[in-house]
């Protein structure tokens, strides 16, 4: 280091420049410095595209290219069926429809994802919800005494799965998958291993219910997604919520509650599944312990395949959604060509892979690459 000395300036005399700053003010009209290169390649006023201010819409963008791509593949392999528009348009229903409970538990997932957790509970929740919203004693109460049994206990679980790994440090991986085996536990015991048949029709109508032909599950998924979109970009708690999955040290720092905090993302998660298994015993007038069985892998898929980080920090709800509809799309696929099941969880796994891959090196290397390029040119 070198000693700087400070000599005053004569009466009247210009004062001296400030030799502390290494590249001096640069002239208007002059080229950009290698500083506001950088700041342009992450997004900084430099257009909607360039950099992860643009990440989102090119994933976003490049998830409709995926189901374009996948619908052509439905219209050659089968023309006879996408030659019919009343049978494409009822095809796209059954679609929104096979996706809606999935999608409804994604949000969710989302949401504890970026937030730096996992949870792979969420099938089981929605199992116990369905059970218990759906026992003699609960379908005495009528519609609203099992929309709310489902809500309530969907929300207590996530909560102490909350509770258990914020107050109780345990790994989420270990706390979630530990209230996996014990909610399905349960569920079978409360329902004594049988299928427990929904009498209610109110519920029950709720799956076959069409409000401008549309299905009424369709409507339910888009108002959970527009709420969670909402709650993400809009709120304090989005805000705080990628904070805590970015760094939680300097989220704790900043005054964020995170324990508190993490504790709520569980609650929000279980919100989500009490819900879906409203919808999951409307569509099987039932409901049982095996239910919702391995949900929390495809919510998860669902999320990545959205361009959400496992590591938490950033993530979209609309990404989620288009991970579902690519999932069902892909299931309505095979299924119209005869295709088994094994050969669709194969390609499913294909595209987690691929997904995971490519998280890798999307983010930080081409805002580097770019901000190579943009100082390599103003030099």
């Amino acid at each position: 280091m070198t000693e700087r000395t400070e000599t005053a300036a004569p009466a009247g005399a210009a004062p001296p420049q400030d030799r502390s700053s290494p590249v001096p003010p640069a002239p208007a009209g002059a080229p950009q410095q290698p500083g506001a290169a950088v700041a342009a390649a992450n997004g900084n006023g430099n257009g909607r595209w360039s950099g992860d201010a643009g990440e989102t819409l090119r994933r976003n963008l490049g998830l409709v290219g995926v189901l374009v791509v996948l619908i052509v593949i439905g219209i050659v392999t089968r023309p006879d069926l996408y030659g019919s528009p009343t049978w494409v348009q009822s095809n796209i229903f059954s679609i929104l429809t096979l996706a809606s409970v999935v999608g409804v538990v994604t949000v969710g997932m989302t949401f504890v994802i970026i937030g730096g957790g996992i949870d792979l509970s969420v099938g089981a929740i929605v199992a116990l919800a369905g059970v218990w919203s759906t026992t003699v004693a609960t379908q005495s109460f009528g519609a609203g005494g099992m929309i709310f049994t489902a809500v309530v206990v969907a929300v207590c679980v996530g909560l102490v799965n909350g509770l258990l790994i914020s107050y109780g440090k345990l790994v989420p991986f270990i706390a979630t998958l530990a209230m996996l085996v014990a909610a399905r536990g349960l569920a079978a015991e409360i329902s004594d291993k049988q299928t427990q048949v929904s009498n209610n029709s109110t519920i029950n109508g709720i799956a076959s219910t069409e409000i401008l032909g549309i299905p009424v599950l369709v409507f339910i998924l888009a108002g959970v997604v527009a709420a969670g979109w909402v709650l993400l970009n809009r709120t304090t708690f989005g805000r705080r919520t990628v904070a805590v999955g970015g760094n939680p040290e300097a989220a704790r720092l900043a005054g964020i509650n995170v324990r508190l905090h993490t504790m709520l993302l569980y609650g929000l998660s279980g919100l989500c599944c009490g819900i879906a298994a409203v919808m999951l015993t409307a569509q099987a007038n039932s409901a049982q312990a095996a239910m919702a069985n391995l949900y929390e892998l495809d919510a998860i898929a669902a999320a990545i395949i959205g361009g959400t980080l496992l590591s938490g920090g950033r993530g979209t709800i609309i990404g989620s959604l288009l991970g579902v509809i690519i999932f069902a799309t892909i299931t309505n696929l095979f299924a119209i060509n005869g295709l088994s099941t094994e050969a669709q969880n194969m390609v499913k796994g294909g595209i987690i892979v691929a997904a995971v891959l490519v998280q890798q090196f999307r983010f930080k290397s081409l805002t580097q690459l770019l901000a190579r390029n943009r100082l390599t040119s103003t030099n």
